[in-house]
């Protein structure tokens, strides 16, 4: 998975496609990522503690990571993600501008 966590990614398909937002937490098991005003649904939430208030609330949810695509820093457009050894560590770069991610 070449998606990882405080990435900014743009949202491919789905109802919030077009959408870019940075990536809270990522599941490389599940294959899924969690993303920022992304994919948000309303969870109805009773009080825990006493004092607290319940109420509906807003959720970020999972979407699959096929479904978004790291943004370049460099170039500021969605790409796809290369992989090249620097100084003997692996690192991400950028398929459009070779810049790394």
């Amino acid at each position: 998975m070449n998606i990882k966590k405080d990435d900014k990614v743009i949202v491919l398909s789905g109802k919030d496609k077009g959408k870019q937002g940075k990536v809270l937490s990522a599941d490389p098991k599940a294959m899924k990522v969690v993303v920022e005003g992304v994919n948000v649904a309303t969870k109805h939430q009773k009080p825990m503690k006493q004092g607290q208030d319940g109420g509906i609330i807003k959720v970020e949810t999972p979407i699959y990571v096929s479904k978004v695509q790291l943004v370049c820093p460099k170039c500021g457009k969605g790409t796809r993600v290369g992989h090249k050894i620097a100084d003997g560590k692996k690192v991400r770069v950028c398929k459009k501008c070779g810049a790394e991610v």
